[in-house]
């Protein structure tokens, strides 16, 4: 079919809420098949806000995606070498697992900024509208629902995508569920040149990911690129307990953290007490396993908006995935929008259900009664399955 023709077919764009991995993989395919295609995203620009740590991609799904995406030469010039090393300690710093990057897990760590960098390089110019925020949707008539944003503006689209994260706008569209609080938050933390300003911390976190963990507690750190390690200090508290603290006031926020680690070798806590950025609350919050909705006309979700989960390394790629499946099923639908919908979602829901059950139990292996040997043996049973 040629361009000429999908534009008969599709007389607006695709209509895409959120420029994260999800919305921006399913654009990029969509430009790829000549579908037109636009994205709102509430951001000002692509440097409103920094894009956070390092991804390891998937061979089962973030780099099918990136291969569908037509993007895979660029996905492995960003690949951090040595990234996928990963190491677990107990809380007296004793190292019970200690796995080198060898190159063989199928799973190379990336920069997510760099990641969103090549996917955003990737569109044409307008394709993305940004500092458009998403106030209000109207469902009309034949299946057609009109966005109003913060700005005044409104857009009618016959075919709207959330993949608009945790808190979607798009989702109650769909569905009456709504994310929980799971009972932990983290603590995020930056050190920088930590070869020569934080030697015992960078000697410990070691060349990729470090987990330190007892029950209930623990961090989480990550060699990044250029001397810089980037840490989670995680809890299980309640939300009532992480509100208590003045984020506001850095020094008193780390010093509460801090405390609940009294005790802990100084290499280890030094994540947390020499933080070089000011401590930033992440809480971990979830959608019900094996969330899924009826059809709606003209509707559908992608990424954290369709199945939030705890962070267990899943999370972008199953998002990029999503896009990347769905924009192929639109290509392939084009005269028949709500048959593409359903030929994405129905491999979608089980698939993300699953996903969603392994990152329930991969939280409780890390922060539950058994922490950190826990951990360190279903690390230590995926290295023998691998070998």
């Amino acid at each position: 079919m040629t361009i000429e023709n999908i534009s008969k077919q599709i007389k607006a764009p695709v209509t895409i809420v959120g420029a994260g991995m999800g919305g921006l993989v399913l654009a990029r395919v969509l430009y790829l098949q000549g579908v037109p295609v636009t994205i709102y995203e509430a951001e000002a620009s692509t440097a409103a806000r920094t894009q956070g740590g390092k991804l390891d991609i998937h061979e089962r799904d973030g780099q099918i995606a990136l291969e569908i995406a037509e993007l895979t030469n660029e996905f492995k010039a960003i690949i951090q070498e040595g990234g996928e090393a990963s190491r677990v300690v107990d809380k007296e710093g004793n190292i019970l697992l200690d796995d080198p990057d060898d190159g063989t897990h199928g799973r190379p760590e990336v920069l997510r900024g760099d990641l969103r960098n090549i996917l955003l390089a990737s569109l044409p110019e307008g394709t993305i509208q940004w500092d458009k925020k998403l106030t209000n949707i109207q469902t009309l008539r034949d299946g057609q629902h009109e966005l109003t944003f913060a700005d005044g503006s409104t857009v009618t689209t016959n075919v709207l995508v959330g993949a608009d994260g945790a808190f979607s706008k798009v989702r109650p569209l769909l569905s009456e569920a709504t994310p929980e609080y799971t009972g932990v938050a983290s603590v995020e933390t930056y050190l920088y040149d930590v070869d020569e300003k934080h030697t015992d911390a960078a000697n410990i976190v070691g060349d990729g990911a470090m987990y330190a963990l007892s029950p209930g507690k623990g961090f989480q750190a990550h060699r990044e690129p250029n001397n810089i390690i980037h840490t989670y200090v995680s809890l299980k508290r309640s939300k009532a307990w992480f509100d208590e603290i003045d984020f506001e006031n850095p020094e008193t926020a780390i010093a509460q953290v801090a405390a609940e680690f009294e005790g802990w070798p100084k290499e280890l806590t030094a994540l947390i007490n020499d933080s070089e950025t000011a401590p930033v609350l992440r809480k971990v919050y979830a959608l019900p396993i094996g969330h899924r909705w009826k059809h709606v006309p003209g509707v559908t979700l992608i990424g954290d908006a369709a199945h939030l989960m705890p962070p267990a390394g899943e999370g972008a790629n199953l998002a990029m995935f999503d896009g990347a499946k769905l924009g192929q099923a639109i290509a392939d639908n084009l005269d028949n929008i709500e048959e593409a919908i359903a030929e994405y979602e129905a491999p979608m829901f089980p698939r993300s259900e699953i996903a969603a059950a392994n990152a329930d139990e991969f939280l409780d292996v890390l922060l539950g009664e058994h922490a950190p040997f826990e951990l360190a043996e279903t690390l230590r049973e995926a290295l023998d399955g691998n070998e």
